[in-house]
């Protein structure tokens, strides 16, 4: 039988069939491998040398540890490459005396190798609720203000997009519901019809995805005729206990279809206290509360009040939600929200409020969530359309920011993308 040697680096000996039936072995060997007495006959020199041998079986012997040493100690150790030559500057650089810097923070950051390991914050979709639009229709209808959402057919498409998002690791969703304006009332009392779109797609779901983590949306902007988060009493005041009444309601309805956490968005007082004594008294005591702790009365909504059809129809949401000017407020909600039996605190919006997350962060040891609300992703869409910048390095970017300001989870319209881009890159 024979065999082909394969010229190899040094101390290696490749041994094959010469009729490539099969790859025999590799040796290390102390010697390279060349043409000699027992080949065949010679042939072109290739890349890895090749000679044919007529020996039934090519015996090399190891070299010991010892022998390795030796060698060394003597001063014959191996060849190894040459010291690589100093990169030339570009023409014209000045010839200047190296600055004195002990300290050079640049040296950390000199290989993706070295920066990967000293990153401080990652993300990964496990981080990522996704927000989704549902309606009673059975056609997905596209977003205009939101480039990419859709309203949702809660029997098909739901499903479809959810699919999607668990396929890449994003295991959480939030549900926010376009009603019918037929259903819509001063007192908002759709919102618990425990038959209604929310409770309905909450059961399809959990009959679908048993272990999937579902959100919902308390608050009565969705079902109000007057698109406020709460009830309106004539003088235009919104009524606080009797809206946090109605939200009781509606928290219990959500929690016996099978939703995990109930997320209180209407920033009525003392609402996260009432639903939670509500939640255990039916026997949800394993219900999670997400507080709208810092929800502040942002510009930055318009593109989901499109998507629900659900401005209000007089004044704005300045006397419930925060100002945008304070900082320290927020820690009232913060203390409140907690001694009240909130699991986790919300900020929303993110972007703009990175600073009320790590106020929140510092200051609690709940979970802290923050919401990349409709405008903030609409404008990084809109920028990248325009050529303005690159969708994908600015959506990671902004979310890698978040995340870096103390947020546990993030509510994003980008979770579907920002979770295959991450899935693409193996992280």
């Amino acid at each position: 039988m024979g065999f082909a040697v394969v010229g190899a680096p040094f101390n290696t000996l490749t041994v094959e069939h010469i009729n490539n039936a099969g790859y025999v072995g590799l040796w290390r060997t102390s010697i390279f491998c060349q043409p000699s007495s027992f080949c065949v006959k010679s042939r072109p020199p290739v890349k890895k040398q090749l000679i044919r041998a007529e020996a039934a079986n090519v015996t090399q012997t190891r070299q010991t540890i010892e022998e390795c040493e030796a060698a060394v100690i003597a001063g014959n150790p191996p060849p190894a490459p040459a010291v690589p030559p100093k990169p030339h500057s570009p023409h014209g650089t000045p010839a200047i005396s190296p600055i004195t810097i002990l300290k050079r923070p640049r040296r950390n950051r000199k290989s993706a190798t070295l920066r990967a390991a000293f990153q401080e914050t990652t993300i990964s979709p496990a981080n990522f609720i996704l927000p989704l639009f549902i309606h009673e229709g059975e056609e997905d209808t596209p977003i205009g203000a939101m480039p990419g959402c859709y309203r949702l057919g809660w029997r098909h498409g739901l499903i479809e997009e959810v699919y999607k998002a668990r396929d890449v690791g994003v295991n959480s969703v939030v549900l926010f519901p376009k009603i019918p304006d037929a259903l819509k009332s001063p007192t908002g009392d759709e919102a618990y019809n425990e038959n209604g779109l929310v409770p309905r797609a909450i059961r399809l779901l959990k009959d679908k995805y048993p272990d999937l983590v579902i959100y919902t949306d308390v608050a009565l902007d969705p079902y109000s005729s007057d698109g406020h988060d709460g009830i309106v009493r004539e003088d235009g005041v919104i009524m606080n206990d009797e809206t946090v009444h109605q939200l009781c309601k509606q928290a219990v309805a959500q929690a016996r279809a099978g939703a995990d956490v109930v997320s209180p968005s209407d920033m009525m007082d003392g609402r996260v206290a009432a639903i939670r004594v509500a939640l255990d008294r039916e026997g949800f005591q394993d219900v999670s509360i997400m507080s709208y702790t810092a929800k502040y009365a942002s510009a930055f909504y318009g593109p989901f009040r499109e998507a629900l059809d659900s401005n209000p129809r007089f004044g704005d949401k300045k006397t419930y939600q925060m100002n945008p000017g304070n900082y320290r407020e927020a820690l009232i909600e913060s203390g409140t929200d907690e001694d009240e039996g909130a699991d986790i605190l919300m900020v929303k919006p993110a972007m703009p409020y990175l600073d009320v997350i790590r106020l929140l962060r510092d200051n609690s040891s709940l979970p802290i969530s923050a919401y990349q609300v409709s405008g903030e992703y609409s404008m990084i869409k809109a920028a990248a359309a325009e050529g303005m910048l690159d969708e994908t390095k600015a959506m990671m970017e902004s979310l890698l920011c978040i995340k870096r300001a103390g947020a546990d989870a993030i509510l994003t319209y980008f979770a579907l993308q920002a979770a295959r881009n991450l899935c693409a890159d193996g992280k």
